[in-house]
C-alpha cells in the first residue's frame, strides 16, 4: 500500500490525496514526526529530502514535490485520467496548478502567520491583511477567466480543479474565499460536493482546531515556519519585512532544508 506523508492543512499534500481518492488507489496517510520543528525525523528525510510535505512512498521508491508525487500518481494509475488528453488544455492545467502553488499559496500562508501566529497585530496587521485580500480578489478574477462557462477548469473534472480547491477552501477558512454567487463560488460548491474533496476537506478543518496549541508553541520558541522562496517574497512586498526580520531574530523562522 502507498504511504503519503502529509499533513492536513498543507494543500500540497491535499491536492495528493484527493487524485488518489478520485482514482481509488488505495493509500495511508503518515505524518512526519516533529513537523514544523525544524526538526525532521531520519525516515521522512529518505523520503523527502527536502523536509516538507507531501512524500509518497511506494515499496521501496519514494517521491518528493506534490506535481511530481501527482504526475508519479497519474503515470502509475492512469484511470481514471485526471489530465485532459489534448496537449493546450494539459498545459493549461499544468499552468494553474503552477500558478496556486507558487503564487497563490503564499496569500493564505502569509494571512494564517497573522492570525494563528501573531507575527503582526494592529495595525502593521491591518494593511498585511488587506494587501493579502486584494490580491486573492484579482486572483479570483484570474481563475475565473480561467474557467469560463464550463463546470470544470479543463472541461471535466481533474488536475487544474484539485490544485485549485485546496486554496480556495483555504482562503474561505480564512474570511477572503469567492462570493458563493459568483462563478468561482458555484464551482466551488460543485468541487465540494465532491467526495474525495469533501473528505480532505473535513480533515483539514478537524487540523484547524489545534492551532492555537502550535502558535503557542511557536512562540515559546518549540516551532518554526518555513519561509521558502515565494512566501519569503510575498511577506516582503506585501508590507511584513519587519516580521521576517523580527522571526529570524527569535529563531522562529526557518528556510528549506539542506539535502544531505
Amino acid at each position: 500500500m502507498l504511504t503519503l506523508y502529509e499533513h492536513p492543512l498543507s494543500p500540497y499534500a491535499q491536492k495528493c490525496k484527493i487524485a488518489l481518492l478520485e482514482k481509488g488507489v488505495p493509500f495511508q496517510l503518515k505524518m512526519p514526526a516533529a513537523i514544523g520543528s525544524g526538526q525532521v525525523d531520519a525516515e521522512f528525510l529518505k523520503a523527502s529530502p527536502r523536509g516538507e510535505v507531501p512524500a509518497l512512498v511506494d515499496g521501496d521508491f519514494a517521491v518528493f514535490d506534490s506535481t511530481v508525487i501527482l504526475e508519479y500518481i497519474e503515470d502509475a494509475y492512469p484511470s481514471p485520467a485526471l489530465l485532459p488528453r489534448d496537449p493546450k488544455l494539459r498545459a493549461k492545467a499544468r499552468m494553474i496548478e503552477d500558478a496556486m502553488d507558487t503564487l497563490y499559496e503564499p496569500i493564505n500562508w502569509g494571512l494564517g502567520e497573522l492570525r494563528y501566529f501573531k507575527r503582526a497585530e494592529g495595525e502593521r496587521a491591518r494593511v498585511i491583511e488587506a494587501r493579502a485580500a486584494a490580491q486573492a480578489r484579482d486572483f479570483f478574477g484570474w481563475l475565473e477567466r480561467q474557467l469560463g462557462d464550463q463546470e470544470w477548469f479543463c472541461g471535466v473534472f481533474g488536475w487544474a480543479d484539485l490544485s485549485v480547491i485546496p486554496y480556495i477552501n483555504g482562503s474561505t477558512g480564512l474570511g477572503v474565499g469567492p462570493e458563493a454567487s459568483s462563478k468561482l463560488g458555484q464551482w466551488q460548491a460543485r468541487a465540494n460536493a465532491r467526495t474525495s474533496i469533501a473528505q480532505t476537506a473535513q480533515q483539514a478543518i478537524d487540523s484547524v482546531r489545534g492551532m492555537a496549541l502550535v502558535g503557542r508553541a511557536l512562540r515559546q520558541g518549540h516551532f518554526k515556519r518555513e519561509y521558502r522562496d515565494h512566501r519569503l517574497e510575498w511577506m516582503i512586498r506585501s508590507g511584513g519585512l519587519d516580521v521576517v526580520l523580527e522571526g529570524i531574530k527569535a529563531d522562529t523562522i526557518r528556510f528549506s532544508n539542506e539535502f544531505k
